[in-house]
């Protein structure tokens, strides 16, 4: 039996931190006229199958940021906000609140990565909508490694990965079964009561959301940010600015 995606009650959460050490205050640096966080925000809530969005944050700063955006600020505590800390820690305490403010959880939790603003909320909408439909536990955004000659170096040995170098074929006649996806980081879906047992945001049957390769790119440098706002604008995906999402009403 499937669930109907009416069925499935899901929130978004985004992890950011205050902290940062290639691009200071990263989560808040200007994006296309933004700050960074602004455009997630916004994707999220313009998903009407999202019912409300969450920023984890130990800044106050970027609390700020996320209640002005349309967001619900989450203050998360300075034992999981260190550089060590995990994304599913935030997760895990961002749930907690969230039950102990609603007294209850929601279906399913959709983690949306600041720095990878790449994304449009067809994608968000698309992907909960097969969640649903197919069953999954968990699914991930992904972009196919059609086009990579993958490596894996064993101490001084060199293994060839997803294609044999002794025999090497034209990419049209590979084998189609055997797909390699790179996961892009830039959402995750997943069932809310498998990240409480299992701590991982992964995990049961896990499906895939796929987006095309420039998508796959995040924000870690001062040269990525540069380089994803080229293609930010090159495929106009400024031109839905989080102001219209912030005038908007939360689904």
């Amino acid at each position: 039996m499937t669930l109907s995606t009416l069925d499935v009650n899901a929130v978004a959460i985004i992890p950011a931190r205050g902290g940062s050490k290639g691009i200071p205050r990263k989560n808040l640096v200007d994006f296309c006229g933004h700050p960074l966080l602004a455009w997630s925000v916004a994707a999220a809530r313009r998903c009407e199958r999202i019912e409300r969005v969450y920023v984890s944050t130990d800044s106050e700063e970027i609390a700020d940021t996320a209640s002005r955006d349309g967001a619900e600020a989450i203050h998360r505590p300075e034992e999981i906000s260190g550089d060590t800390a995990t994304s599913e820690s935030a997760l895990l305490h961002a749930c907690e609140m969230i039950a102990s403010a609603s007294g209850s959880l929601p279906d399913a939790v959709v983690m949306l990565q600041a720095t990878s603003p790449l994304r449009e909320t067809s994608e968000l909408e698309g992907a909960l909508e097969k969640y649903a439909d197919g069953a999954y536990d968990a699914m991930f955004s992904a972009a196919p490694a059609e086009d990579f000659l993958i490596w894996r170096g064993l101490g001084e040995k060199m293994q060839s990965v997803n294609y044999d170098w002794r025999n090497r074929v034209r990419r049209q006649d590979a084998d189609a079964s055997d797909e390699l996806w790179i996961e892009t980081g830039s959402f995750y879906i997943t069932r809310t009561t498998l990240l409480r047992e299992t701590g991982n945001r992964l995990g049961g049957r896990i499906g895939t959301w796929t987006v095309p390769m420039w998508k796959s790119f995040e924000i870690d440098s001062i040269e990525g940010l540069k380089f994803c706002e080229l293609l930010m604008r090159h495929h106009q995906l400024d031109q839905l600015t989080p102001e219209t999402a912030r005038r908007e009403p939360s689904p």
